[in-house]
């Protein structure tokens, strides 16, 4: 395996204290603030319980179980990502040993204490969520178990560490609680990689084979662990859940927890918006947001749930605003795969595209387009109505959520309509200032993708809208349109002559149509549109630094599907797994030119897509 090389650094540049698995600080903050599972209250309930006594069942008025992980018998540590290593202060040298093998594939709990019985002890979350826009129930982490939380001491971020392909819990329903190998080197690679180009997601720290363990999906598999960390796994439907069986108290407390411990405490949420006669116009810079968008007359009527709803939908707001600028889809965006924090998680289906389709999904479940590239945005939104309908007894009781009253009991049939026109309010609201976040992300990543400096208003129609239907019109590559683009010189678009021979760098490959053709003649007017606006955020000859700048933001390397399916066939069928370190190499590094292990295969992952295998699909199951 790969590892990182040199020293670590912190934010400063200076150096970072390595640690190896054991000696990292623990916490177990999200177990010691919530309810148990009444069956098993503690630890050593649960440690002493037969495993398969566990479940699968329902279990209410909790958000976990101590459970602990499956043995994992001969397991293979496939992959080991440097930049989790970093990330999370870890000596590179750690991955090499047999403690870190065995942590990894669940064969040895480090915070436990067998004599004693103490210590943290492992949990899967219980939750629920809508899937394809309908109520499921109860779900939870049916495979996922997590093991203990650390604190990066220079970020003081708090990552929760988590084994997904362990085994059985209350929540596996009528699975196996296992994940396959193929999905797991999918789920591995684009953790990394979404968080390479600066997209918030989930992360991935190894890549276990279990080769004992063979999983029946559509066929035999093998089995696998992904070990994964995230600065939480909350998600809307860990909300959803206690709302649907009016569990007022474990809603209020799940809610308390995510703006005290997730959230970083209530005085990081959003200001409270001004009252509605307010004329301030002025726009936020970082967001994009127009005051006047969002004011509602009743600013005065936000309580702290409203301000974390609102940090809330900030945050998804930004994450898809990313997806969309940078071509990505989950696949299956149900509330139970939506977090509570904006991180893309729980890969199943995804895939980036290939030729700008709107309307494709990796999902070939989906056939409504549920989960469309088009739909994600509405999608997401649509989630952020039913938690906002998770939260709307507490966002609605306004000023008095903490009368004793209220907490215990719950609203007066009196007030009912008062606080239900409250929070019908609030959502709204938070619909405006959704839209205006994601535009103002939307706007900033595009801008910078095409190489300018600032954003004006005709750039949205004239560069991004026109870019986008050309690049559908004719089929066109996405990824390569912004990545060719920052090689060319404005120089080269003087005439139209050359800008039509410059057009010619967006088709395939010995596919560029005549000069004289449509699709020629659209692209260079677009071109020189393009040029114009360079010109005026760069001057005339700033092409180097401009150059430099888009290479930044447009990757070269992107793990298309058809990649991914054949790095999971030389890995599974073909044994071959320095293949899986050199993808990794491109993965972690997806802005460089060269990667120094095989140039003709780099140009091969970074080329055209082969015929017949752009555009792939592929199911829910792992």
């Amino acid at each position: 395996m790969a590892h990182f090389n040199g020293e670590n650094k912190n934010a400063n540049g200076t150096s970072k204290a390595l640690h190896t698995l054991s000696s990292l600080p623990k916490s177990n903050v999200f177990t010691s603030n919530l309810p148990p599972d009444p069956a098993f209250p503690t630890p050593a309930d649960s440690h002493a319980a037969p495993r398969e006594t566990l479940g699968p069942r329902l279990v209410k008025e909790a958000l976990y179980t101590y459970v602990r992980p499956e043995i994992t018998q001969s397991p293979e540590l496939l992959a080991v990502s440097d930049r989790a290593l970093q990330d999370l202060g870890l000596d590179p040298s750690e991955a090499s040993t047999e403690d870190f093998k065995h942590v990894v594939a669940g064969n040895k709990l480090l915070t436990w204490d067998e004599d004693t019985k103490e210590g943290i002890y492992p949990w899967a979350q219980c939750y629920g969520g809508y899937q394809f826009g309908q109520w499921a129930g109860q779900l939870g982490d049916g495979r996922a178990i997590s093991l203990f939380e650390t604190t990066d001491p220079d970020t003081q971020t708090r990552y929760e560490i988590q084994l997904k392909g362990a085994g059985r819990t209350p929540y596996s329903r009528f699975a196996d609680g296992k994940a396959v190998l193929r999905s797991s080197i999918r789920e591995f690679v684009v953790s990394e990689y979404l968080n390479a180009i600066h997209i918030p997601t989930t992360r991935a720290l190894a890549l276990t084979l279990a080769p004992r363990s063979k999983v029946v999906r559509e066929r035999m598999e093998p089995g696998a662990i992904v070990t994964r960390f995230a600065q939480s796994w909350v998600r809307f439907g860990t909300f959803d859940l206690p709302r649907t069986r009016g569990d007022r108290k474990t809603l209020r407390k799940i809610a308390d927890y995510t703006g005290e411990h997730i959230y970083g405490g209530w005085d990081k949420l959003p200001s409270k918006l001004p009252p509605g006669d307010a004329k301030d116009t002025h726009q936020d810079v970082k967001t994009g947001l127009n005051k006047d968008a969002i004011e509602g007359g009743a600013g005065e009527e936000e309580n702290r749930y409203t301000r974390l709803y609102r940090a809330i939908v900030r945050a998804n707001a930004r994450t898809v605003a990313h997806w969309q600028a940078y071509g990505f889809m989950n696949g299956v965006l149900n509330t139970d795969n939506t977090s509570i924090l904006g991180l893309s998680i729980d890969f199943g289906p995804f895939a980036f595209l290939d030729t700008f389709d709107p309307m494709y999904t990796p999902n070939h479940d989906d056939h409504m387009l549920r989960y469309s590239y088009r739909n994600q945005p509405t999608i997401i939104w649509w989630n952020l109505v039913r938690l906002g309908e998770a939260l709307g007894e507490l966002m609605g009781q306004g000023p008095k959520v903490d009368d004793p009253t209220f907490v215990e009991k719950g609203i007066e049939e009196k007030d009912a309509d008062e606080l239900v026109k409250r929070a019908e309010g609030i959502i709204d609201r938070a619909g405006e200032e959704y839209k205006a976040v994601f535009m103002g992300q939307y706007r900033a990543l595009m801008t910078a993708r095409l190489g300018l400096k600032s954003f004006e208003e005709e750039d949205f129609q004239e560069l991004f809208s026109e870019l986008l239907d050309f690049l559908e019109a004719y089929g066109l590559d996405f990824h390569h349109a912004f990545r060719r683009l920052g090689y060319i010189k404005v120089a080269d678009l003087e005439t139209e002559q050359s800008r039509k021979d410059v057009a010619g760098r967006f088709f395939r490959s010995g596919e560029a149509p005549r000069q004289e053709a449509e699709s020629r003649e659209r692209i260079a007017k677009w071109l020189g549109k393009w040029a114009a606006r360079v010109k005026e955020d760069w001057g005339e000859s700033a092409d180097g630094e401009r150059s430099l700048a888009m290479e930044k933001v447009n990757p070269k390397f992107v793990p298309r599907s058809w990649i991914l399916d054949e790095l999971i066939d030389r890995v599974e069928k073909k044994g071959e797994r320095d293949i899986l370190q050199n993808i990794m190499k491109m993965n972690l590094n997806p802005y460089d030119e060269h990667w120094g292990w095989d140039e003709g295969e780099e140009e091969r992952f970074c080329g055209d897509v082969p015929k017949y295998k752009g555009m792939m699909q592929c199911s829910c199951s792992s």
